[in-house]
């Protein structure tokens, strides 16, 4: 969900320079199914125009109508929309909007805390009682020391002495980043795929054929690096590295150039043969490579879905690297037991009192 606020609050900086106001909706608890969890949000501003979703385009436009009492009132409201008779997910979610106000000086320190790819906070207080409340809101936390409001009409202090009051609390995790290290055709479609599912991407490429960004759809970053130049800073359990550069040498020094990072997955493009051969020369040449990153390591990359382009490729790595980072083996939802999203943990929604 990061990666949707970081479009939040682009769109809030671009329209506050235009002076154009804005409210924000977010779902901060639900009874029973729903297309999304507790968290999401969408932006809306006051010419209407909407940024994000709270679900899966089926509750937006009575949140966009009642947003507009907001803009009229100024105060924060509890809407709720009950699914149970209208959607399939036969829910219902509760729903904060919010003005959003928020200064040029905590945009520039959510901006450097989402570049050093560094985890804060964002709490909304709330009662599930439908209407308008001063005592209802959001704020942004740095820290242990820096909470900021999302709303100038918001008191901190007031609304955690208000013991009436529940605290959805959400840990805001670095971008989910993937590393392509290759840059043939398939590298294109897994690039532009990755960043339709909201990855930030980087592509490695060999200097000897240099690339720019726009030879890559949806990449943020072109690295042209010789293996023995390349250094992945601030690799963490959100990144992922792929090596597609379809040459078994090339492979091997790429390899060995990231041997002492630590991403949550690494992909070898190629049979298995080709992995093994691929994996023993690499401890041949480096028999203290920590067991830590080859766990990491999956090749064939993907899942076995019978994909054959480069487009249905990509969609299967993809598809491996999500299974990996949210720890589920991959079978039918038709054959899932209980809810698509089991359980959401109880202890994300807490009284104040309970979390002071």
């Amino acid at each position: 969900m990061t990666h949707e606020f970081k479009e939040i609050i682009a769109s809030y900086q671009k329209a506050s320079q235009n002076g154009i106001r804005a409210v924000i909706a977010t779902v901060v608890d639900v009874d029973g199914s729903s297309y999304r969890r507790p968290g999401v949000g969408m932006l809306i501003l006051e010419n209407n125009h909407m940024t994000g979703a709270v679900s899966g385009g089926c509750v937006e436009k009575e949140v966009l109508r009642q947003s507009q009492s907001v803009f009229e009132t100024g105060q924060a409201k509890m809407m709720t929309y009950n699914g149970r008779y209208r959607l399939g997910c036969e829910g219902v979610l509760y729903i904060l909007i919010e003005p959003f106000s928020i200064s040029d000086s905590t945009i520039s320190i959510i901006q450097e805390y989402l570049s050093a790819r560094m985890i804060f906070r964002i709490k909304s207080y709330y009662n599930k009682n439908e209407g308008f409340s001063s005592n209802m809101g959001s704020t942004i936390c740095f820290g242990e020391a820096q909470e900021f409001a999302c709303s100038n009409s918001l008191d901190v202090d007031v609304i955690k002495e208000d013991k009436t009051v529940s605290c959805f609390d959400r840990e805001m995790q670095p971008c989910f980043r993937l590393v392509i290290i290759g840059s043939e055709h398939d590298t294109v479609q897994l690039s532009a795929i990755a960043s339709a599912t909201g990855w930030e991407v980087e592509v490695v490429n060999t200097p000897k054929n240099p690339k720019i960004i726009s030879d890559f759809p949806g990449a943020d970053k072109v690295w042209n690096l010789a293996p023995e130049d390349l250094v992945i800073d601030r690799v963490d359990k959100q990144t992922a590295i792929v090596l597609m550069t379809h040459n078994f040498a090339k492979d091997l020094l790429y390899l060995q150039a990231i041997k002492d990072t630590q991403p949550v997955y690494v992909g070898l493009l190629g049979p298995s043969r080709r992995r093994e051969k691929l994996l023993s020369a690499f401890i041949e040449y480096f028999p203290d490579v920590t067991d830590e990153f080859m766990d990491c390591i999956h090749g064939p990359a993907g899942l076995n879905l019978g994909a054959e382009t480069p487009q249905e490729i990509a969609i299967s790595i993809i598809a491996e690297i999500l299974s990996v980072v949210r720890n589920q083996k991959p079978i039918p939802l038709q054959d899932k037991i209980g809810g698509i999203h089991g359980n959401i943990p109880k202890e994300t929604t807490s009284s104040i009192a309970n979390s002071n």
